[in-house]
C-alpha cells in the first residue's frame, strides 16, 4: 500500500485526537485515579487553615468537634482537598471516637502508609488524588470489614444524593 504525506498525516491526527478523546474520558484502569499536584502556597490558598493542617501535614483535629459526626442523610462524603469521592453514606457508622467512620471505602480512592508517629506503628490513609490526610484504619469495625476508617472531618465535605 503506497501511503501519501498527506495520509500520513491525516492518519497521524486521527490517533491523537482519539488518544486526546480516550485521556479526556477519564483514567482507563478501573480504580486509577490521576493525581493533582499543587504547590504548597496553591494548597493554602485553596483550604482554610485547619484542612491545610490535617490535609498537607498529617494534624488531627479535635475529637467531637466536626458537624459530620451527626451527618445521617444519603449521600457522600468527598476529599475537602480535591472532592474526590472517597466514602458513601451507606457505610458510615457511629463508632463513639467522636470523628466521623467508616466501615469501607470507594474502591481505589485512598491510599495508605505505616504511620510510626505514636512509636507504635499505625495505618495511616490518604486520598488518591491529592494524597491529602485523611485519617487512620484500624480493626476494631463492624461487620462485613470489620475495618473503622477514623476520618478527620475537617477533610471531608458532603455531598448529598
Amino acid at each position: 500500500m503506497n501511503m501519501t504525506r498527506r495520509s500520513f498525516i491525516v492518519a497521524l491526527g486521527t490517533l491523537f485526537a482519539v488518544h486526546r478523546g480516550a485521556a479526556a474520558a477519564g483514567p482507563q484502569e478501573p480504580g486509577k485515579v490521576e493525581k493533582l499536584k499543587l504547590s504548597d502556597e496553591e494548597w493554602k490558598k485553596r483550604l482554610a487553615p485547619e484542612q491545610y493542617a490535617v490535609l498537607r501535614h498529617e494534624s488531627t483535629e479535635r475529637p467531637g468537634s466536626s458537624p459530620l459526626n451527626g451527618e445521617h442523610r444519603k449521600g457522600t462524603f468527598a476529599c475537602a482537598g480535591c472532592d474526590l469521592a472517597l466514602f458513601t453514606s451507606d457505610a458510615k457508622f457511629e463508632s463513639g471516637t467522636g470523628w466521623p467512620s467508616f466501615f469501607t471505602f470507594i474502591p481505589g480512592h485512598l491510599e495508605t502508609k505505616t504511620d510510626y508517629k505514636l512509636i507504635l506503628p499505625r495505618v495511616e490513609y490518604h486520598c488518591a488524588r491529592c494524597e491529602g490526610h485523611q485519617g487512620h484504619v484500624f480493626d476494631d469495625g463492624p461487620k462485613p470489614t470489620g475495618k473503622r476508617y477514623c476520618n478527620n472531618g475537617v477533610a471531608l465535605k458532603f455531598i448529598p444524593a
